[in-house]
């Protein structure tokens, strides 16, 4: 067998689809071109100036002669004009106008594509049970993980190009807070957060020397722990900065979601999808949920409820619920932030003066024209956290069942599947395989450097970490717009 195989074929079916199904099927699409979603068209000239009381035409009385020229002043009226905005669902075409939609096609889309991959995958694993093959559906979900850094630095970026606004400073001031709360982060005992990152770091620096000293190199470690913890730091202060804008965004559409949801339900929900970071964070506190639910104190003695294995299994699959939760609350978001057109319209009115239609057409036209970057804050986040998780699951060597058996990665024999190799198959068909074998042979190797262990702390810290700046930046912006902006 080949060194992909099966999941080779299910990766080239995959492609296809993407090539010739996704563009006439897409979930991007369809999340927003259902017809649940509504936008509020800015009115014409001519529906501003009747409003006003002004129906002529032709020139205006305020134009006046500039060097042998007309020069005309643009028209405005009244602040405190009665103004109803009219509203049209979301199609195709309105879609075409706005920026960002192919960027936000393209994550949605992939992400899905990446998913079913990975989905067809884990159950190849689990009945054929493969000992030989490289897991293709890491390469998808690394390249979900570096599409959704990319947008989320593309849209930071924009906020770095602005002169008069502060973003520039709250990206930098967040990004700084950060790299603070990082580094004090990787200095808390293991006994408050169970990350697993000392062991995992330890075991990778044993196994590199080990790796080093059989290819007749100095057994010296190939990183430092001060090293390895400031570069993590960077990296997280640069996640951090990435995620503040969205984490801020979401907090103001939660409130209005909030304001337009009638039903109980529905604003439990969102009090839920708002908490969700949170409840991610916990469950890497190891004397809130693993020690006090897996040894409950009932009476005089704790009774142990579950294994480790078991609430390492638990808490992926939370996660995902909780994924899956943000998701399906997506369009009551994106509705909130649409009818920020309205809300704008209904502030102006409460204030004295005049404003030109230039201007006020703008004000109403802009908020729609800037969708799919809000969803993108919304989803690039969710996806973010969902393949940190599966990532985890299968370079953590964690289970899907809830009572998971132990899982032990066999050593292969490097020696015994070169000779018998290089013995036997001579012919051409010979020399295929032995180059199969000695990619096998290198990936095991690197297994060995790279251990589970390794990836299993790394990667809990990574999942934990895009849930605490979600949370902190949120939280901020919860408090900003709840108690510093003063409608």
């Amino acid at each position: 067998m080949g060194v992909i195989g099966i999941q080779l074929v299910v990766t080239m079916v995959m492609a296809s689809v993407m090539q010739k199904i996704i563009p006439h099927y897409s979930l991007a699409r369809w999340l927003l071109c259902n017809g649940s979603l509504r936008w509020y068209q800015h009115p014409t000239e001519e529906e501003l100036r009747i409003l006003a009381g002004k129906q002529q035409k032709g020139k205006s009385k305020k134009d006046r002669k500039y060097n042998g020229h007309i020069e005309s002043k643009p028209l405005t009226i009244p602040k405190d004009i009665d103004l109803h905005l009219e509203t049209k669902s979301v199609t195709e075409v309105d879609t075409l106008a706005l920026h960002y939609f192919p960027e936000y096609q393209w994550l949605v889309d992939f992400t899905v594509a990446a998913t079913v991959v990975y989905i067809v995958t884990e159950v190849y694993y689990n009945f054929m049970k493969p000992t030989q093959e490289m897991n293709i559906s890491l390469v998808w979900c690394l390249l979900v993980l570096s599409f959704a850094i990319k947008v989320l630095f593309s849209l930071t970026t924009h906020y770095f190009k602005v002169e008069d606004g502060g973003e520039r400073s709250i990206c930098v001031t967040f990004g700084f807070f950060f790299f603070v709360k990082a580094m004090a982060v990787l200095i808390v005992t293991e006994n408050y957060l169970e990350f697993g990152l000392e062991t995992g770091f330890t075991n990778f620096s044993d196994s590199a020397m080990q790796f080093l000293e059989k290819q007749g190199l100095e057994s010296q470690s190939p990183v430092s722990k001060l090293t390895f913890k400031f570069f993590l730091a960077i990296f997280c202060s640069l996640i951090g900065a990435f995620l503040t804008f969205p984490g801020l965004r979401l907090a103001q559409m939660h409130l209005d979601a909030l304001n337009l949801a009638t039903e109980k339900i529905t604003q439990t929900l969102l009090h839920i999808n708002f908490l969700a970071p949170l409840f991610m964070v916990l469950l890497w506190v190891k004397p809130i949920t693993k020690d006090y639910i897996m040894n409950p104190p009932l009476g005089k003695e704790s009774i142990p409820l579950m294994t480790e294995a078991t609430f390492d299994t638990l808490r992926l699959w939370l996660i995902i619920l909780l994924c899956a939760l943000r998701l399906a609350m997506m369009r009551s978001h994106l509705q909130a932030y649409l009818n920020l057109a309205q809300k704008c319209v209904d502030q102006m009115k409460k204030e004295a003066g005049r404003i030109s239609t230039v201007e006020l057409q703008k004000m109403v036209a802009r908020v729609f024209y800037y969708l799919c970057v809000i969803a993108l804050q919304y989803v690039a986040p969710l996806v973010m956290l969902l393949h940190t998780t599966l990532l985890l699951k299968t370079l953590g060597n964690h289970s899907w069942g809830v009572y998971p058996e132990s899982i032990t990665t066999l050593p292969v024999d490097n020696s015994l599947l070169s000779n018998s190799v290089y013995s036997e198959l001579p012919s051409a068909e010979g020399k295929m395989k032995v180059t199969v074998t000695q990619i096998t042979v290198a990936l095991s190797s690197l297994k060995n450097i790279f251990t589970p262990l390794l990836f299993r702390g790394l990667l809990s810290f990574l999942t934990w970490w895009i849930a605490a700046c979600l949370f902190s930046t949120s939280l901020f912006g919860l408090f900003y717009h709840q108690y510093l902006t003063v409608a």
